[in-house]
């Protein structure tokens, strides 16, 4: 078996879902490829120590440069706050590495673009993590939708809700609450939240082609978490909403916020098409909802699906039907699609155009609420 050394970078959240991902991918998606945790890297010598030690990573570092200089390391997976994708992800690729990176890619479109670049020049594969894309049941609205099953697309809403930034005494910044400075994160909901409802947008019903926007920034100060006695203003957004035309003709609702009592991840969409409409809500993951146009009168309505059989995607791999899986698994689906890809030599997406895509499209709509004006969406 050809073993596939990955260089992790960032030991929170998202490391550990990446870590467990290519701890057990092998277990039920058998590979020629098996990914080895070889070292992983993160700000403090403890920290990175105690979570190698957990998660089985043979070593550790607090140095990324000398991560990426390794010629032991296939791939660089990026799980660090947003300011930091584009340095690392173009050194990476300058060293030859193969990328991952998670979402948004970058701080801008510009950023962003200087990374697709890095990446043509490379011809490394390249991959964001938008994970959402590989929930089964969204895998599989993407399968009705490229079936034609739906037909013409009139309608995309999206919702992205939920409730944990409305605690006014919540400071910003740090290793912690960095979604909370404009000076690390980039943006706020827009980013954070709708970067993902952007992507599965473009995915499911195709490019934009311009949007408007409106934003609101509820708490206006916010102390800073490694200084509690200074007091800074908060530049992100805490809400946003935009309409949307698509280049097929369709309209598009999108809205998110983090001030949404009892939303914790509310991640929905519905499409409406001339033969048919399908929704989904992230908090009831294993389901999606299909309405058939044709279906006689009398018994015509949205049906529930219950997506895990072992037909619908991903699902043959775990286990038997009505024992549903849950969000880790969708990381364990992203690193099985890159290793499916780097066995056929074949593109997984999404890659770093990908999230170049979602990137100008949440430009776009930043500029909007701020000039409060229809921007181009590509």
């Amino acid at each position: 078996m050809k073993q596939l050394n990955i260089g992790l970078i960032g030991t929170g959240f998202m490391g550990r879902t990446h870590a467990n991902a290519y701890r057990q991918v092998n277990t039920f998606f058998p590979h020629a490829i098996e990914p080895v945790c070889k070292v992983v890297c993160g700000r403090s010598v403890t920290t990175t120590r105690d979570f190698g030690a957990r998660w089985g990573w043979q070593e550790t570092t607090t140095d990324w440069r000398s991560l990426i200089a390794r010629p032991d390391i296939d791939v660089v997976d990026i799980c660090t706050p947003n300011d930091s994708h584009a340095e690392i992800a173009i050194a990476a690729l300058e060293a030859g590495k193969m990328v991952m990176c998670e979402k948004p890619l970058a701080m801008n479109g510009g950023e962003a673009q200087r990374m697709v670049d890095a990446a043509a020049r490379s011809g490394r594969p390249t991959m964001v993590s938008f994970n959402y894309r590989r929930v089964p049941a969204v895998a599989l609205a993407k399968q009705l939708v490229d079936e034609g099953r739906l037909g013409r697309i009139f309608h995309y809403r999206a919702r992205y809700l939920q409730d944990w930034t409305i605690n006014p005494n919540l400071p910003q910044g740090g290793n912690t609450l960095w979604r909370l400075d404009a000076d690390t994160a980039g943006s706020g909901v827009t980013g954070d939240l709708l970067a993902h409802a952007i992507d599965l947008a473009l995915w499911l019903a195709g490019p934009m082609r311009e949007v408007t926007a409106m934003t609101e920034t509820f708490i206006r100060e916010r102390h800073l978490q490694d200084d509690p006695a200074t007091l800074k203003p908060v530049r992100i957004d805490d809400a946003c909403a935009f309409l949307a035309r698509f280049a097929n003709g369709a309209l598009g609702t999108f809205e998110s916020t983090r001030y949404a009592c009892g939303r914790k991840n509310h991640n929905t969409f519905e499409i409406n098409g001339e033969k048919a409409s399908i929704a989904f809500d992230l908090e009831d993951a294993h389901q999606l909802q299909f309405y058939q146009h044709s279906d006689d009168s009398l018994v015509r309505g949205f049906r529930t699906i219950g997506v895990w059989d072992g037909d619908h995607p991903y699902m043959k791999n775990w286990w038997v039907p009505g024992c549903a899986i849950g969000y880790e698994h969708t990381f364990i689906h992203q690193v099985a699609d890159f290793l499916d890809g780097l066995e056929a030599g074949e593109k997984r997406v999404p890659d770093f155009a990908d999230g170049l895509a979602t990137q100008l499209v949440c430009d776009a709509v930043l500029e909007s609420a701020r000039t409060r004006m229809w921007q181009q969406a590509t």
